[in-house]
């Protein structure tokens, strides 16, 4: 990982080698700011302490989200969704972004951040993919901007998955790439979806997905691959 992950700096140095589309973890603060963190906790990337959902913005914002990475790029703040926003239609990006509520948030984090998107960006825009592994905060999303595309993230295939991509009107699938096969790939098409996968970091898997069908990988190793077309 070249820059630490959920940062603006992810984003300007992703787009500084050609890519145009991001993937990001949001969840809320306390006071119901949208903002970047993969973690229900803080410690992992940032100088704060405890869950980031039982804090107040104007705290989590003095936090140092940098340091845990490398000196370089310590001070590195934590990004709310408002400056994310501003990079992506700044820089004319798509983002995908992974509803990742703190544990019992899920519905309020899913119509929280699709007010926030509504806000965000102008009608006329390419709206933001909503993805999540949590089917109440799709949910949220699906109440609060029906017209905003959703995702079912998924780490496994079951019987029901593509019911429930069904009920929640999804637009995709994103798989855990390992569950990516060319049957799966095709059988995600002929369900009317398109089908991305996560995480691929070696280029013969991208290779070989890439022949299979598939519509986008999200990868950490943005130094060793060619941005997708499209």
């Amino acid at each position: 990982m070249l820059a630490p992950e959920n940062t603006l700096a992810a984003l300007r140095l992703g787009a500084s080698l050609g890519y145009r589309a991001f993937e990001c973890d949001v969840k809320l603060s306390a006071d119901g700011v949208p903002l970047l963190l993969h973690d229900a906790t803080l410690e992992r990337t940032t100088t704060g302490l405890g869950l980031a959902g039982e804090q107040l913005w104007s705290d989590l914002s003095r936090l140092d989200a940098g340091s845990w990475h490398s000196p370089a790029y310590a001070g590195e703040p934590m990004a709310s969704l408002d400056a994310v926003a501003r990079f992506v239609l700044g820089n004319d990006c798509h983002v995908n972004l992974e509803l990742k509520p703190t544990p019992g948030t899920d519905h309020a984090t899913g119509v929280s951040v699709g007010h926030a998107c509504l806000r965000l960006w102008p009608a006329d825009a390419v709206p933001p993919l909503f993805s999540s592994f949590r089917h109440d905060a799709l949910k949220g999303a699906q109440q609060a901007a029906p017209a905003i595309p959703r995702a079912l993230l998924l780490d496994e295939l079951s019987a029901d998955s593509f019911d429930i991509a069904q009920r929640l009107s999804c637009a995709a699938m994103v798989l855990n790439h390992r569950l990516a096969s060319r049957a799966v790939i095709e059988q995600i098409h002929a369900a009317g979806l398109r089908a991305l996968v996560f995480t691929v970091n070696d280029e013969p898997t991208a290779q070989r997905l890439q022949a299979d069908g598939i519509d986008g990988l999200i990868t950490d190793a943005v130094d060793r691959f060619r941005p997708m077309p499209g």
